[in-house]
C-alpha cells in the first residue's frame, strides 16, 4: 500500500506539474481541489483553510514540498511543513521547476522553503535537517523519470529522518 502524504505547493503556478506527481500513483495524496474547490475553501477565511488543512493531513505519514519557483516563503505552505514536523511527520522537498506546466514551459528553481525555520530553541537550521531533492535530468521527461523512480524512497528516508528527531 501506497504511504499517505500531504502534498504543499504554490497553487495557481505548480498545480499542473503536482497532478503530474500525483497521477504517478506511487503516494496517496490528499485531494488537488479545483481552483472553484479551493476558492469556496479559501472563501471561509484563514480558520477555514487551517481547518481544511489540518484534516487533510491527518492519517498522513509525510509531507511533501514540491517547489516551484515561488514555494518558499508562502504563508501556508510554511504551516503545512512546520505542523507536520511538529506532528511527528517527515518532511522533505522536492524540486519541481523543470517539469513542464499546461503551456509546455519549465520554471526557474525556487528557493529552499525550509531556509531561515530553526530547532532546537533555533540551534539547528532546518533546512540542514530536511532532505531537497533536485531531481537529475535535462529535461521534463528525465526529471520525471528521477522523480518516479525515487519518489518512494525519498518519502522513506523523510520518515527516517524525523524518527531521528
Amino acid at each position: 500500500m501506497a504511504r499517505k502524504v500531504f502534498f504543499s505547493f504554490h497553487y495557481q503556478l505548480d498545480a499542473w506539474r503536482v497532478s503530474q506527481i500525483r497521477n504517478m500513483g506511487l503516494l496517496e495524496g490528499q485531494p488537488l481541489l479545483s481552483s472553484n474547490h479551493w476558492e469556496d475553501v479559501a472563501a471561509g477565511g484563514e480558520a477555514a483553510i487551517q481547518k481544511w488543512i489540518d484534516a487533510e493531513m491527518g492519517g498522513k505519514s509525510c509531507n511533501v514540498v514540491l517547489i516551484g519557483s515561488q514555494t518558499a516563503g508562502r504563508k501556508w505552505v510554511n504551516y503545512e511543513f512546520t505542523k507536520a514536523w511538529g506532528s511527528g511527520k517527515g518532511v522533505l522537498g522536492i524540486h519541481i521547476h523543470k517539469l513542464l506546466d499546461h503551456d509546455g514551459r519549465s520554471g526557474t528553481k525556487g528557493a529552499n522553503p525550509f531556509a531561515g525555520f530553526t530547532l532546537n530553541n533555533g540551534k539547528v537550521p532546518f533546512d540542514s535537517v530536511v532532505p531537497v531533492y533536485d531531481p537529475a535530468g535535462s529535461t521534463s521527461t528525465n526529471v520525471y523519470g528521477t522523480i518516479a523512480n525515487n519518489l518512494e524512497s525519498w518519502v522513506e528516508n523523510a520518515i527516517a529522518v524525523r524518527k531521528q528527531w
